[in-house]
């Protein structure tokens, strides 16, 4: 077509762009001038046929039916508007160009298309946006791999088609050894070159068919398809090979990194998303916690399938017993080593049970600790002992609460309200912070102590000895009390190890002037070595087992001596 406004042509061809008129009936296209600056390298000839051009056209080659099925046909001179968009391949070796096609279409007759005319141009940058935009959708934009989500995507694919054809695969999560550490010694662009490397490292050991993606910040899945579990194995000792054996160049030096893998068979132990990824997870915890650096496969296991049922059933239980007020106190006397004078009750966990029955601390507390739930019971346990104390004026009596609810600030709340509801409560509560679960942050914890304290509440350690506080965190802390665990005083008289390490605990809490409580203590051989040896306080068989009948009632007990 020649122009009949040449400088139209121009404007068109200095745009990137070129216009045309197709007849349909005789496939011939008539181009505007310039048009090869559009389509550089194509013979003329092609571009002017409607057949040979369709096969520049990639993938689908031919753009007949495009324009037909655009939209339906609109009456007048104006015609049908249509816009359609297509990759054009000069020869085979030549990359893609993307154009971008406008224009409208005429019907003959019979209704159907007989020309077309518009404009054409390239448009490689928007389909390069797009293409950019659905990479990082897709994919993790550190290591370049698939993201969680679509990693999850193609797991369900290769689940579902093992199942269907009948063929072994393996999900497994690849986890990056201590990267906090890292991050919190060479900062987070170093652990992000960790990452990066690792997951090179990875992806230069997979088979064909084999798909890698990162899961989270520290960790990997890795979908390995038609693998046995003796594969498994044989896959997993390469891959933690391939991160351990060379140190990680980084810009802050070299940095020596370990991986750990939990893996599952799939579908054999894992027939949904779901349960691949939980069993790997739960795999990979506990290979963790056995030995870092090593690899675990998932196995049924009838004991912890049990100890689950149990833990649901423990857990439904105490949320019940909660709802209905059946969680309650039983009170244990300790007294004073060398008197035998009432010096104040520890109150213990009770959970009375549909049949009449009561659970006792240790069937509740470890269970409410594992399962999440001890922070609920800690609550009521304090609105228990507070009530206590508001109604007998003349006792003392000790609470215990976990470390994971000293940084609960609802029960600091709690404890706030109720001591500004009850003066002279504080100063006849001692909080004992168990040791059976590892306090986590030591200056959060002295902090909690201080605004106890600074309420007029005293602080004891309990099972001191059985977990995992120092004599030096105790000084850190400032606590009051130590409660010297059970297991060391039980059997005192039999035992000289003991011995020797009771009167040693002994002796060094008096030179930090901490009062020392002996629990379990069972005879009273046992009550005379202690107070030989400086204990302040016993409790246990011989003094009197728990009870939740309260006997200060009778006893009009008074409260504790001030720490001295």
């Amino acid at each position: 077509m020649t122009s009949d406004l040449p400088q139209t042509s121009m404007i068109l061809s200095s745009l990137g762009q070129a216009a045309f008129v197709w007849d349909l009936a005789s496939d011939v296209i008539v181009w505007s001038d310039h048009v090869g600056a559009v389509f550089a390298d194509v013979p003329l000839p092609q571009l002017c046929n409607g057949a040979e051009f369709g096969k520049l056209i990639e993938p689908d080659r031919g753009i007949r039916s495009e324009i037909m099925h655009q939209a339906a046909p609109l009456h007048g001179a104006g015609g049908t508007p249509y816009r359609i968009e297509y990759g054009v391949r000069t020869h085979a070796s030549a990359p893609l160009i993307w154009v971008e096609e406008t224009g409208c279409w005429f019907a003959g007759p019979d209704g159907r298309p007989s020309r077309a005319q518009g404009i054409v141009r390239i448009n490689n940058e928007r389909h390069a946006r797009e293409e950019q935009l659905l990479k990082l959708s897709r994919h993790d934009p550190l290591t370049g791999e698939l993201n969680r989500t679509h990693l999850l995507a193609a797991l369900a694919e290769v689940i579902e088609e093992s199942q269907r054809f009948r063929f072994s695969c393996a999900f497994m999560l690849i986890g990056v050894d201590h990267l906090a550490r890292i991050n919190d010694a060479f900062g987070f662009d170093v652990a992000d070159g960790v990452v990066l490397e690792i997951a090179q490292r990875i992806r230069g050991r997979l088979r064909g068919g084999d798909t890698l993606g990162r899961f989270s910040g520290n960790k990997f899945g890795l979908i390995l398809k038609n693998c046995t579990m003796d594969d498994m194995t044989v896959a997993a000792e390469r891959f933690l090979a391939t991160v351990r054996d060379e140190v990680v160049p980084t810009k802050s030096g070299p940095v020596a990194v370990t991986a750990t893998i939990g893996a599952v068979s799939v579908p054999r132990h894992a027939r949904s998303v779901e349960e691949a990824v939980n069993r790997a997870h739960e795999t990979l915890d506990a290979a963790k916690r056995r030995r870092i650096g090593s690899f675990s496969t998932w196995r049924p296991n009838v004991e912890r399938d049990a100890q689950r049922k149990v833990n649901i059933r423990v857990t439904d239980e105490i949320v019940t017993a909660l709802n209905e007020r059946r969680i309650v106190t039983a009170f244990e006397p300790v007294v004073n080593a060398n008197t035998r004078a009432p010096a104040f009750y520890e109150c213990l966990v009770r959970m009375r049970q549909d049949d009449g029955r009561a659970l006792l601390a240790p069937d509740v507390v470890p269970v409410a600790e594992r399962l999440g739930l001890i922070r609920l019971v800690d609550h009521r346990i304090l609105e228990l002992v507070v009530a206590e104390l508001a109604s007998a004026p003349n006792v003392t009596l000790s609470l215990n609460i976990s470390p994971e609810t000293t940084m609960d600030p609802d029960w600091w709340a709690s404890i706030e309200s109720m001591m500004r509801a009850h003066p002279g409560v504080a100063e006849r509560l001692i909080v004992e912070i168990t040791e059976t679960v590892e306090i986590q942050d030591i200056d959060d914890l002295r902090g909690f102590v201080t605004r106890l304290k600074d309420l007029g509440s005293r602080i004891a350690i309990d099972d001191f000895g059985a977990g995992h506080t120092s004599f030096r965190n105790l000084r850190k802390l400032g606590v009051d009390i130590v409660k010297i665990d059970g297991a060391f005083v039980q059997n005192l008289v039999r035992s000289a190890d003991d011995r020797a390490f009771v009167q040693t605990l002994v002796e060094l809490a008096r030179r930090l002037q901490i009062k020392t409580v002996a629990e379990w203590v069972q005879d009273e051989a046992s009550v005379a070595l202690l107070r030989d040896w400086g204990c302040d306080y016993i409790q246990g068989r011989v003094i009197g087992l728990a009870s939740v009948e309260r006997p200060w009632i009778e006893n009009g007990e008074t409260a504790l001596p001030a720490a001295s």
